[in-house]
């Protein structure tokens, strides 16, 4: 064959399986890169480009069925719009495999008369949408929704409770932090707790904060001397800017809770007055 006619065909192989994307949504993606600061490489941009093409024209196609009556909610475009499902549930991938043995089936009442849908977000029980980013944390965030919503129901205030505090703290009850767990487990955790931090004391950061956890932990078994234990504290709070306890602190001694707040409130003042 003709060396000219196999370059050709080579070519034409080439050029064929470049994925052709739709002009008109340029703009779009390059404001969606900007947005959540994508930096691709040269093989990567155009695969990627393909995949969010087709996640945002699934979108369009949902929520132009939505005007037409078709689907009772609609769709937008967020951070993991470059991503295919698989890689999406691979990321996400947070419920531990696992049957319990324990629990009672909820047996629906005869002759009960419900509502065929309610938007429990009008009645003011459900908080604003969060991020578990890239850390299988998302039992936590189901656990903290039911919490969320009983405590409104009961209190008629909504407060936004603490997914770290779960993530950091319920591996004795069997959950797994950013590797998956269990929604009655972190049940299990608040219960044997006595409550649970809000989302303001306690934030998100989406890794397990495993380093002041496992010392604190141990100093509230009282395995040092309180000079060892004051200091290692100082120390803590200067790495990691707070503290969270796991372990509750109804469980430590009344003299060392009042000598450890009351030197670290001295050592944090101390600090206070020392920066410029």
């Amino acid at each position: 064959m003709n060396l000219s006619l196999v370059l050709a065909a080579f070519c034409l192989g080439i050029a064929s399986a470049v994925p052709k994307f739709d002009q008109n949504l340029d703009t779009k993606w390059y404001q969606w890169k900007a947005t959540h600061r994508r930096l691709y490489g040269a093989n990567e941009e155009g695969w990627r480009r393909a995949v969010w093409e087709k996640n945002m024209k699934m979108i369009e196609l949902h929520n132009g069925e939505y005007s037409q009556g078709k689907h009772g909610f609609t769709m937008a475009m967020n951070a993991f719009g470059d991503m295919t499902n698989e890689e999406f549930r691979q990321m996400m991938g947070c419920f531990r495999n696992q049957k319990f043995r324990k629990g009672k089936v909820f047996r629906e009442p005869l002759f009960l008369d419900l509502p065929k849908s309610v938007d429990w977000r009008k009645k003011g029980y459900v908080t604003p949408v969060k991020n578990q980013k890239q850390c299988g944390s998302c039992w936590a965030f189901s656990a903290t929704g039911a919490l969320e919503g009983q405590m409104f129901r009961k209190t008629g205030k909504l407060v936004s409770l603490s997914e770290q505090n779960l993530v950091d703290c319920s591996r004795p009850q069997g959950n797994q932090g950013c590797n998956g767990g269990f929604m009655a487990r972190a049940f299990q955790y608040v219960k044997e707790n006595g409550g649970l931090d809000s989302e303001e004391s306690y934030p998100y950061v989406a890794v397990v904060n495993g380093a002041p956890y496992l010392v604190i932990r141990a100093l509230l078994l009282e395995s040092g001397t309180l000079s060892e234990i004051t200091d290692t504290f100082f120390r803590i709070h200067i790495l990691y800017g707070r503290i969270y306890i796991c372990k509750p602190m109804k469980s430590v001694s009344t003299d060392l809770r009042i000598l450890l707040l009351m030197t670290l409130a001295s050592q944090w003042s101390h600090l206070e007055r020392r920066r410029p």
